[in-house]
């Protein structure tokens, strides 16, 4: 997943950018980091959360200047690691140069293999390194023509910011896979992941930066520019099933009206009756209301969801093999003798569910019927979300009959793909993880 921030010509453009990252803290928990332009290039960053690396007014301080960028690191290329933490900088031919990226980048690996063969040495294992290295090697005396001229380049899925001395450059791939909003901040811009972020700073006019086009600010002034490739939209549809947050305008819509209208899609194809819908919180609350408000059948917050799990700090044993689910999700006393109709997103391995239905049955449930309110996950994320194989996934390797008996509901049904795409109201996603459509192929 990822999120990015830029700021450009605000006054203490860090503190704005660490305000913005820290609202996109659900796209990324791994670590955080921030540069900022003040003459000279000033960052700090951190494995762990925005508000521990970013916490006291004394590492703010230490990043002055009127231009940032930002970002929260959600491992899919180039695993997890303190050297893996963005924004990575360098400095090139022309100066410093700072780049933060959400997405993947589908042909990381040939250019990895190429660049290496060249020479080219590597201080991280993310494929956003291929960038500086690109443009390290592109003839031409303008950073700004060098970027575009890579971006033109590489394929896959990209929203970045870029900071180069005064500059700052954000583009988005011409599929347009991951988000990316633009916004006015007092006499200067924000840019981020997700309107949460900017509506957090107070951010006036936000809109979607389109796919394919690239804006460069210079010396208070803003330029725009559009790839040479046809823009073909394939926004990714699970930010508005999961990744997003529900209060973020992302491709023109509320994800919050989205969900829910997802869920009353859900309950016509697969209704059945119980005495209660109950979502699995956080990701499949919104889904559960529309479901509910459908089936005209009570909603209840049966399970609670603790935000302070963390880690497992003790080692389960065998007779509390069950700790980490209960850790993060718990069962309330409402269940005894009831049906009982459990909304969540997805399922993707089936263990959370299976224990998230054992935990419901030990708490007196009479029958269980699991509606999923996204078609089975059958294939893996090329544009940076981190889904596992096909194998692992196990609606890749089992039907739904063979899930409903591993997870052990009563019934399982799942959101067709035609009623999702009738929830969404718009055209141009991508459905790869559902379908195996993939429109960029990875190299």
């Amino acid at each position: 997943m990822c999120g990015i921030v830029g700021i450009y010509n605000v006054p203490e453009a860090s503190k704005i950018a660490a305000l913005g990252i820290h609202a996109l803290q659900h796209r990324g928990q791994e670590g955080a980091g921030i540069i900022s332009y003040n003459k000279q290039f000033h960052t700090h960053g951190g494995y762990g959360r925005v508000d521990h690396i970013f916490g006291s007014d004394k590492v703010i301080k230490n990043l002055p200047g009127d231009i940032a960028i930002g970002h929260v690191r959600y491992s899919t290329t180039g695993g997890t690691g303190q050297n893996n933490v963005q924004p990575l900088f360098y400095n090139l031919d022309f100066g410093g140069f700072a780049i933060a990226h959400n997405g993947d980048f589908t042909d990381s690996a040939y250019w990895r293999d190429k660049l290496s063969k060249e020479g080219a040495i590597f201080q991280t294992s993310t494929d956003t390194e291929i960038i500086p290295h690109l443009i390290a090697r592109t003839k031409g005396i303008d950073p700004v023509d060098r970027l575009l001229t890579i971006l033109n380049k590489v394929k896959g899925a990209f929203s970045i910011v870029v900071l180069m001395d005064n500059k700052l450059v954000v583009a988005r791939d011409p599929h347009g896979f991951r988000p990316l909003v633009i916004g006015q901040y007092e006499d200067g811009y924000a840019i981020a992941s997700e309107s949460c972020s900017l509506d957090l700073i107070g951010a006036t006019n936000i809109k979607d930066v389109e796919p394919g086009t690239v804006i460069i600010f210079d010396k208070e002034k803003k330029e725009t520019f559009y790839l040479d490739k046809k823009v073909t939209k394939h926004f990714c549809i699970f930010e508005h099933i999961y990744f997003s947050r529900p209060d973020s305008v992302i491709d023109n819509q509320l994800v919050y009206d989205v969900r829910k209208r997802i869920g009353e899609e859900l309950a016509k194809e697969t209704y059945v009756e119980s005495d209660m819908v109950v979502p699995v919180p956080d990701s499949g609350m919104v889904s559960a209301l529309g479901y509910a408000k459908q089936s005209k059948i009570p909603f209840e917050l049966g399970l609670t969801r603790s935000h302070y799990r963390g880690r497992t700090f003790i080692e389960p044993t065998q007779k509390i093999r069950d700790l980490g689910v209960k850790l993060k999700h718990s069962a309330m006393r409402l269940f005894k003798d009831k049906i009982v109709t459990v909304i969540d997103d997805s399922i993707v391995r089936g263990t959370t569910s299976k224990k998230i239905i054992k935990m419901i049955r030990k708490a007196g449930a009479k029958k269980i019927h699991m509606r999923i309110s996204s078609p089975p996950v059958t294939g893996s994320c090329h544009y940076g979300i981190d889904t596992p194989n096909r194998k692992e996934l196990i609606a890749g390797e089992s039907n739904v009959k063979e899930i409903k008996e591993f997870i052990d509901a009563d019934s399982l049904e799942y959101i067709s793909i035609e009623g999702l795409h009738k929830a969404m109201k718009s055209k141009g996603y991508c459905d790869a993880c559902f379908t195996g459509n993939y429109p960029v192929k990875k190299q």
